[in-house]
């Protein structure tokens, strides 16, 4: 196969796993951290007007869906891709964080959430997920 197809192929797979662990993440978290009495998650503009209810612990799940999403996604890149395989996985971190900046600008968070999701959440676990496949010996070093 065409190494370009390959990799453009990798990215797209990686961006749907990812996206599919992300959204997988974030139907779990109603049933393990109830939303808030009065809170409505069915539309954009109902959880607008509805954000102001959250607590600290409503912002976990989508934490953590965004951060393993963006893992997930850098891994299957990394592992699909036939060169290039770091500089794609950051790309996958980098599309993530797009879409985290995004979404921050969507919807009404607050300050400490939107930094730390930023800031930790895309490039950051696109870069673990290289190191760990560099530490199993999945994608050389020096690529």
């Amino acid at each position: 196969m065409n190494p370009i197809v390959k990799n453009t192929l990798a990215v797209l797979a990686g961006i749907v796993v990812g996206s599919i662990v992300n959204m997988s993440i974030v139907l779990l978290s109603g049933s393990i951290i109830p939303l808030p009495e009065g809170a409505d998650n069915r539309t954009m503009e109902s959880l607008k007007s509805t954000m102001h209810l959250f607590e600290a612990k409503h912002y976990l799940f989508p934490f953590l869906a965004h951060a393993i999403g963006t893992f997930v996604g850098a891994i299957t890149t990394a592992l699909l891709a036939f060169n290039h395989k770091k500089k794609l996985a950051l790309l996958i971190g980098a599309f993530f964080l797009f879409g985290g900046i995004v979404s921050v600008c969507s919807l009404p968070s607050p300050v400490w959430f939107t930094i730390v999701d930023l800031v930790f959440a895309y490039i950051p676990m696109a870069y673990l997920a290289l190191k760990l496949l560099c530490h199993k010996g999945k994608i050389q070093k020096k690529e």
